[in-house]
């Protein structure tokens, strides 16, 4: 349970007010975090501490870890090309609230690895989804706020959707994420083709070896940062820091993987069968949710959110980050929290 007089103090969030409402929530000893008033974001970029590592399912998950051991768990994932990072101003914030905040490194990134040689190196989307659950499991949390873009968001949507009781309620960029392979067989307009250039380039030899060329794989990632947040303004030490999460030895193989298996171009495990069978039904979302559409993404065919508003039959609320492009936490780390915090009180 939270401690009013420990977390008596509000945290300061900076926000569109055009984007994101201000909605105060009085404390009510409830087990959730004290109310956030609208305030400035920090100024300048933090810094994770010493990062951990525990033994989960087929990992040993590299993961930051922020603010009281006993809080509310909080989870944020990362999508590609990215890292943790995305994180790093977004995990204070909550921290500061009362929560335990978990920023684990997917599988092929970072410092995240894998316990035995011969495990196959399968990026389909149940297995990247049990490692968070694994996650949990190790880390002795059995219910968290999961939040997620890109990968983060398929993966945080398949644990709600499967294992709903471990999640208290959940932060997803772009709504339902959760792929459907037989759809991906449809082509799309030539222009949304155009934006997903990549995972046709990673559909064949040519471009898995561009990923594991050190320079061209850090060309490529900064190529669509670029693309995908055309409003962000990240430097080259920005850029640095995570791309030195791409240097893991199983990065090439877990991209191309991912994409390929979405395209239906190469197999899953035969293990995940009967999770992918129930995924391929499309599951409703019935927890807490806040769907969060970024206003400058390219992949968004729009920004409303009604193509997937039928899939969560739970508490809900749709919002638009006007002016953010595909990397919301990191573009918009106030507007993001402020949306883990109002998730976990609806």
């Amino acid at each position: 349970m939270i401690n009013r007089r420990t977390f008596s103090k509000a945290v300061g969030l900076g926000m569109s007010a055009a984007a994101v409402p201000t909605v105060a929530v009085a404390a009510d000893g409830s087990g959730r975090p004290a109310a956030v008033d609208p305030a400035e974001a920090p100024a300048q970029a933090r810094a994770f501490g010493r990062l951990k590592q525990v033994r989960a399912g087929v990992l040993d998950i590299g993961y930051a870890e922020a603010g009281p051991a006993h809080g509310p768990a909080a989870v944020c994932l990362h999508g590609w090309p990215y890292d943790i990072h995305s994180y790093v101003d977004v995990a204070p914030l909550l921290a500061e609230a009362g929560y335990r905040v978990i920023v684990p490194y997917l599988r092929g990134h970072g410092t995240t690895t894998f316990r035995s040689p011969t495990e196959v190196r399968n990026a389909q989307q149940s297995a990247v989804a049990l490692d968070i659950v694994a996650l949990l499991d190790a880390l002795g949390i059995r219910r968290a706020v999961l939040a997620g873009f890109d990968w983060g968001s398929r993966t945080a949507d398949i644990v709600a959707a499967l294992w709903p009781e471990r999640v208290r309620a959940l932060v997803s960029v772009g709504g339902y994420l959760v792929t459907d392979v037989r759809a991906q067989q449809n082509p799309l307009p030539p222009k949304a083709e155009h934006t997903w250039w990549y995972q046709y380039y990673f559909a064949t030899e040519r471009g898995r070896r561009a990923l594991e060329n050190p320079q061209y794989r850090r060309e490529l990632c900064r190529a669509v940062w670029a693309e995908a947040s055309p409003t962000w303004a990240f430097d080259d030490a920005t850029f640095e820091r995570t791309a030195a999460a791409f240097d893991n030895p199983d990065y090439a193989a877990i991209v191309t993987h991912n994409y390929r298996w979405r395209l239906g171009l190469a197999a899953g495990e035969a293990r995940y069968d009967r999770y992918e069978q129930r995924l391929a039904d499309r599951p409703t979302i019935g927890v807490p949710t806040i769907t969060l559409d970024p206003g400058l993404d390219p992949f968004l065919a729009s920004t409303d959110g009604l193509g997937y508003r039928k899939l969560f039959t739970g508490a809900y609320e749709h919002r638009v980050l006007d002016g953010v492009g595909h990397n919301a936490p990191q573009e918009a780390p106030a507007a993001f929290a402020r949306a883990v915090l109002d998730a976990d009180r609806l």
